[in-house]
């Protein structure tokens, strides 16, 4: 299956701009106000989308980041970890130093506890040491059913190692490079769901951040080939965080489509339209979450495929 039931979704008690992920999210800004009302702000946020999720039938396992050690981006566990259906768990090398210290066994404890089974573990932390970095489902986006991976080359997406799990995994990488607008400067995007969403039927993507034409038609051919309409979005609209989005399953296995409330009021109607027609969009406001962590809705949950035990 492409897109499943069950997220995880991390609590958090530190949130805060990350020092050490700014120097490569172009995303993020420092709002004023102090650590303390930022924190308080973005578990308000949290809860309201958890809330918000759970009424339309998501099976959300919602676990508290813990105070020590300090980890300001707990809040999206997508990138050190990912669950595969055929009970595999892959962890994964981060950029940050700080965001290293996200990755807990209690974690996936609890995902067994919660009644799936763990089989094997494919643990690509070690290349951290070689300063190789790949962010898990930030990086990398997965077609579970064509088992294509698309992914863009960044400072934390090597290609070694996407082509690594690509072999790993038996699926074809569709690599490329995308690039936002810093200035007067093209400088690479730092994750590929920032400018991607993979959904059953559909893409919605930010082709303007594709400025070579080969690898953006490579792109487009790959996904038209395995039956997905694609979605165009301008990088005004990806800066609004409307390419952060994940398609999810609610109530009676009704799709959904899930962003932040600034991702959808980006959106035009025709845009809006052409996503209806696939499945129901859901939003909810992340503002602050999206300000100082450079993420969105997206980024705040990890998809849970592993087998019931």
């Amino acid at each position: 299956m492409q897109i499943t039931n069950t997220i995880l979704m991390i609590r958090p008690v530190n949130f805060r701009m990350n020092e050490q992920t700014a120097v490569n999210n172009y995303f993020q800004e420092e709002l004023k106000a102090g650590d303390f009302a930022i924190n308080a702000k973005a578990q308000k946020e949290f809860d309201q989308f958890v809330e918000i999720l759970k009424g339309k039938g998501v099976d959300v396992i919602v676990i508290d980041d813990t105070k020590e050690p300090d980890t300001p981006d707990s809040i999206f566990p997508n990138n050190w970890v990912s669950f595969h259906a055929d009970g595999t768990v892959g962890l994964y090398p981060m950029f940050a130093e700080n965001r290293r210290l996200e990755r807990r066994e209690d974690v996936l404890e609890r995902i067994e506890n919660e009644g799936f089974r763990i089989e094997n573990i494919m643990d690509y932390t070690s290349a951290e040491e070689e300063n190789i970095f790949l962010e898990g489902t930030g990086s990398l986006l997965i077609d579970r059913v064509n088992k294509i991976v698309y992914c863009a080359l960044s400072a934390r997406a090597h290609e070694d190692l996407i082509i690594e799990f690509c072999e790993d995994f038996d699926c074809l990488p569709v690599i490329f490079t995308a690039n936002q607008t810093v200035g007067n400067k093209r400088l690479p995007i730092y994750h590929t769901n920032v400018i991607m969403c993979l959904a059953e039927t559909f893409s919605v993507i930010c082709l303007d951040t594709i400025d070579d034409k080969k690898e953006r038609k490579n792109l487009v051919h790959h996904l038209k080939n395995s039956g997905k309409e694609v979605i165009a979005i301008s990088e005004k609209q990806m800066n609004h965080f409307a390419g952060n989005m994940l398609q999810v399953l609610g109530t009676d296995d009704v799709p959904l489509l899930i962003m932040s409330s600034q991702a959808y009021e980006s959106l035009l109607p025709a845009q809006i339209s052409s996503i209806e027609k696939h499945c129901e969009i859901v939003h909810s406001s992340l503002e602050t979450i999206e300000t100082c962590g450079g993420g969105s809705a997206r980024c705040m949950m990890a998809e849970v495929f592993l087998p019931k035990a």
